[in-house]
């Protein structure tokens, strides 16, 4: 992969948490209203058939590189819809411009992209068309379970938007690095901190992992693996913000613990020094990392072709049988104003469970799949990538996704929860600090703003 293409994932499917200020104003998703062409009753299949028939243009933003193939597929089924389709940047600059056009009560498209933890924020708003009456009603059965959750309204009432790619968590480790110094390839997180200490203690120039302290989508990842409920929303004014629950406790005690005692690097990532420490042997393992990362790495360091291997991610205590979490996952909704609901749904439902464009977004842009039948089909699972030594990582991931919660929700809000997070639980990893002590100040952040917005607020 080009430079290019391999930080658009960074920017576009990972970072939630750098989306400026700017874009936080929740009066700001407003303003889109209500089309008079939305409908709550199933709409039939005559209409479908009718509207797709008709000559029609469609807006899309996206910041998927090459996904004009996609829509080239979608096209050619229905040659009398012709899709514009447009880049207006990634990350904050996407969700800039959408607000913007949104208020402004003009310039909106059709079908956008959003992230998993921002579907709501946009909900919220009244900016997203219920898809529910223009999609079949088993539409949700092509879909892991999970990820469906992600694109529902709180109630499970409505359909905001179709899942379009997620990064369940694994580990990613250097074979020869840990074979090197007789480490185990660690199954609990107990074993992973006893490894990391082995394996700083032989060679302290190397370390297990790095926790940067730029990066709360990971953290909200980890999490969510070990069973914390964070954010909630039911829709309307209430939310539920508990960040300081015994679970994330326990999580951030865990890699204090580990970050103070020296064994594991708190680098800041997606930048030219944590390339570089992927690349020399500085990390041996990439932990947690999202099924994306696979074939990122591939690109970041390919100087260490056949080394790396893929594992699940490790367990907490008491778990019956594996549990993990997700970092990263996009999601395309139909924006309400549109004078196209039909063509739109349409779309946005085709190019996330077409099976062959699905395959390509797995195969050719690299997006994890969110679709059963992708995640099942040997195209796809039975790679055997060199740069893993010939170990078929999709397969392991593909299974890793069935074992993600589905009970995890977020804030309408979470721009703001990001920034908020990396100010304070960020800054004490990256300070090699109480991290423990920072989630506090982080409730209190989330608290204090969620009140200021005029939610009620509910703390367990």
């Amino acid at each position: 992969m080009s430079r290019t293409t391999k930080t658009w994932r960074r920017k576009a499917t990972v970072l939630g948490a750098g989306m400026a200020v700017a874009a936080l104003a929740l009066t700001a998703c407003s303003g889109g209203g209500s089309s008079s062409n939305a409908t709550t009753a199933a709409v039939s299949q005559a209409d479908i058939d009718k509207a797709m028939t008709t000559p029609t243009n469609l807006t899309f933003w996206t910041w998927v590189p090459d996904i004009k193939n996609q829509v080239a597929l979608f096209e050619k089924k229905y040659p009398a819809i012709k899709v514009d389709v447009v880049n207006v940047g990634q990350g904050a600059a996407h969700y800039q411009k959408m607000r913007s056009a949104l208020q402004a009560g003009k310039g909106a498209p059709d079908v956008t992209q959003i992230e998993f933890q921002h579907v709501q924020s946009f909900a919220l708003g009244d900016n997203l068309l219920d898809l529910t009456p223009y999609i079949p009603a088993d539409t949700a059965s092509k879909f892991v379970p999970w990820t469906w959750k992600q694109v529902q309204s709180t109630d499970g009432k409505k359909i905001w938007a179709v899942p379009q790619d997620s990064g369940p968590l694994g580990m990613l480790y250097r074979e020869d690095i840990l074979s090197k110094y007789n480490i185990e390839i660690p199954k609990t997180w107990d074993d992973f901190a006893t490894a990391a200490t082995a394996l700083h203690t032989a060679d302290p120039s190397t370390y297990l992992t790095n926790l940067p302290g730029n990066d709360m989508g990971q953290f909200a990842g980890m999490l969510w693996q070990i069973g914390a409920h964070p954010f909630g929303w039911d829709g309307d004014k209430n939310v539920t913000i508990n960040v300081v629950s015994d679970e994330a406790k326990k999580l951030a005690q865990y890699w204090q613990g580990l970050i103070q005692d020296g064994v594991v690097s708190v680098d800041p990532d997606f930048n030219d020094a944590w390339y570089q420490g992927l690349s020399n042997g500085k990390y041996a393992a990439w932990a947690p990392a999202a099924a994306w990362a696979p074939v990122f790495l591939q690109g970041s360091a390919a100087n260490t072709s056949g080394l790396w291997r893929a594992a699940d991610s490790p367990q907490w205590p008491g778990v019956s049988s594996p549990v993990s979490g997700n970092w990263g996952g996009s999601t395309d909704a139909v924006v309400k104003s549109t004078k196209n609901p039909i063509a739109a749904s349409q779309l946005a439902l085709f190019i996330n469970s077409d099976p062959e464009s699905t395959l390509m977004f797995a195969n050719k842009q690299f997006l994890f799949p969110t679709t059963v039948d992708t995640l099942a089909n040997p195209e796809f699972t039975d790679q055997k990538p060199d740069f893993y030594g010939g170990q078929q990582v999709n397969k392991l991931f593909a299974q890793i996704s069935t074992t993600v919660p589905e009970d995890f929700g977020w804030l309408p809000f979470m721009d703001y929860a990001y920034s908020a997070g990396e100010a304070t639980v960020g800054k004490a990893i990256a300070d090699k600090g109480d991290i423990v002590g920072a989630l506090q100040a982080w409730q209190d952040k989330l608290v204090s703003y969620a009140k200021q917005q005029g939610f009620t607020v509910t703390t367990k």
